[in-house]
């Protein structure tokens, strides 16, 4: 898929709540609580205008009956997409506007994301920093199967970072 890469948007968080107000409906109790992240929950942070949202779960083996329902209403059910415990759809197609990222409650993928959100959050530099590297990569690449490995040593060490500055909080 061709890389779409964007600046910033205020408009996200806006798309994000219309989603997570909508997919309430469908998922009704399942639901412990949505959080926004990725690069689309950063100000100031160039990003792929992919809305990622997660859907915390009480029980993620139960995702999977939602499937059909979510099909019908214009999802791809991708399954887990190679992370053990992860329910992905995607909406939108070749132009897909969001991925909803559905995990149980327990699952340690959810601290990873919503800490590296939270220090791009509160490290207006580093989010910097990551911008132009992601700018540098979509200068240099047409498709995201070559852009998303190129950024990952990049992506592993900024989670790294943000995971020391977490830990040096409590």
């Amino acid at each position: 898929m061709k890389i779409r890469l964007s600046d910033y948007n205020p408009d996200w968080v806006r798309l994000y709540q219309q989603e997570a107000e909508f997919l309430t409906t469908i998922f009704t109790d399942e639901i412990v609580r949505f959080e926004h992240f990725g690069s689309t929950s950063v100000p100031g942070l160039k990003a792929k205008p992919v809305i990622d949202m997660m859907c915390i779960v009480k029980d993620i083996a139960r995702i999977d009956s939602y499937n059909d329902k979510m099909t019908l209403l214009g999802y791809d059910a991708a399954g887990d997409w190679g992370i053990p415990g992860r329910r992905l759809f995607r909406k939108g197609g070749e132009a897909r506007t969001h991925h909803i990222h559905c995990y149980q409650a327990d699952n340690p993928q959810i601290d990873r994301h919503l800490i590296f959100r939270d220090y791009l959050r509160a490290h207006p530099e580093e989010a910097a920093r990551y911008s132009q590297f992601k700018q540098e990569l979509a200068d240099r690449f047409e498709d995201t199967s070559q852009y998303g490995p190129a950024k990952k040593a990049f992506v592993s060490a900024m989670e790294q970072q943000a995971l020391s500055w977490f830990q040096a909080m409590r």
